[in-house]
């Protein structure tokens, strides 16, 4: 690894009362700067593309024209995601979906204790964002409730994804077959595997450190755009913690029945089994680390052992907190 890298601090020295919060933080609290990263990192995309369907759904519901599109809705969920992860890979590595941080337990060594925390922080996110687009649009939430009830079509579209409960949880479609939903799930969310687990390879001199976020991002918009009609969930934290919102606000009925296990643990299965096809089949300790990827290695080996004052570092937890992205 390189060793010619040069600490912020010995720079731009920081004041005195921040030295000190950081190294009380490092010592004490760096769990919680790592869960808080976690948790704004979904709050960011879950906000943005909560927002735009929210948006997309009231349009349709006033039957007004130019209020969104399903394009709208995955190009907010690309750019939420893309800068989700520009913010909070350096502190968490932004795993960003329960999905991610189980399959880095199972296979990557990463700690246990921890994953249960990021996934805590994860859904905690997705629930407040959702609470945080309630408010922002409760009075054109309020409107739309107002109008759909007086037209007698409320409880017929409201628990749908064209509907207002729908903005915010997810619901199958209507008349739609569970074991075919299942399929578009599994399906969807394994192809976002393999996207994720090819740009984290170290080896995988196509992706560069600096696009990664992106790549990661157009992976979700591609499987919005093409297949969110058929029913897609994607992400344990954005549907657990959205479906929990819709609860708090409109009671059991918005629970979603048995689609809601479809929804919270498809994903997390499919990009498990990503994972081990990825491993199996396309990973290679032959490979050499592209470049750029082995500087971010090295970097974050020297942040670690320049933090904690020691020489050597734990790689299998580095590389589970640093490498591991989505959302």
């Amino acid at each position: 690894m390189p060793d010619n890298f040069v600490h912020f601090g010995d720079v731009e020295p920081r004041p005195g009362f921040l030295r000190a919060w950081e190294r009380a933080k490092n010592r004490h609290a760096l769990w919680f700067a790592e869960c808080f990263a976690e948790f704004l990192g979904v709050f960011i995309f879950t906000v943005v593309g909560t927002g735009a369907t929210l948006a997309y759904n009231l349009g349709s519901i006033a039957k007004l024209t130019g209020i969104g599109s399903l394009f709208s809705v995955g190009l907010s969920y690309v750019v939420g995601i893309t800068l989700a992860v520009v913010i909070c890979a350096p502190v968490s590595g932004a795993h960003l979906s329960p999905g991610v941080t189980i399959a880095a337990v199972i296979f990557k060594g990463f700690s246990p204790f921890k994953a249960v925390r990021y996934v805590i922080a994860q859904i905690l996110g997705s629930f407040v964002a959702c609470l945080v687009v309630y408010v922002q649009y409760h009075e054109q939430i309020k409107a739309a409730t107002h109008a759909l009830k007086l037209q007698g079509t409320f409880d017929r579209i409201n628990f749908t994804a064209h509907g207002i409960a729908g903005s915010f949880a997810m619901y199958a479609p209507v008349g739609s077959s569970l074991k075919y939903v299942f399929f578009n799930e599994f399906v969807c969310t394994f192809l976002l595997g393999m996207v994720i687990w090819a740009c984290i390879d170290p080896t995988n001199f196509y992706v560069p450190t600096s696009l990664l976020p992106v790549y990661i991002a157009l992976g979700y918009g591609m499987i919005i755009w093409a297949f969110d009609p058929a029913g897609l969930a994607t992400n344990t934290a954005r549907d657990v913690g959205g479906r929990m919102m819709a609860i708090a606000v409109w009671g059991p009925e918005a629970s979603g029945g048995a689609y809601a296990a479809i929804a919270a643990l498809t994903n997390i299965l499919a990009i498990c089994v990503a994972l081990v096809v990825y491993e199996a089949l396309f990973a290679d300790s032959s490979r050499v680390i592209s470049p750029d990827r082995r500087i971010q290695l090295g970097a974050k080996m020297a942040e670690s052992e320049h933090r904690n004052g020691r020489s050597t570092t734990n790689v299998s937890e580095s590389y589970g907190s640093t490498e591991k992205v989505n959302a």
